[in-house]
């Protein structure tokens, strides 16, 4: 009976951390998103 309420935490915790790493991974898609949008604004005001 001990082990359901640790591996319900241990469940938890997991899955906090899989979504903090699941924000970072987006924000690092926007960041270059924007990079490739800026360069290519660049390229099409040299045109």
């Amino acid at each position: 009976m001990r082990k359901s309420p640790m591996i319900a935490l241990i469940l938890a915790a997991f899955t906090l951390s899989a979504c903090e790493t699941v924000k970072g991974a987006g924000q690092d898609i926007s960041n270059a998103g924007e990079a490739i949008t800026e360069e290519s604004q660049d390229v099409q005001n040299d045109l």
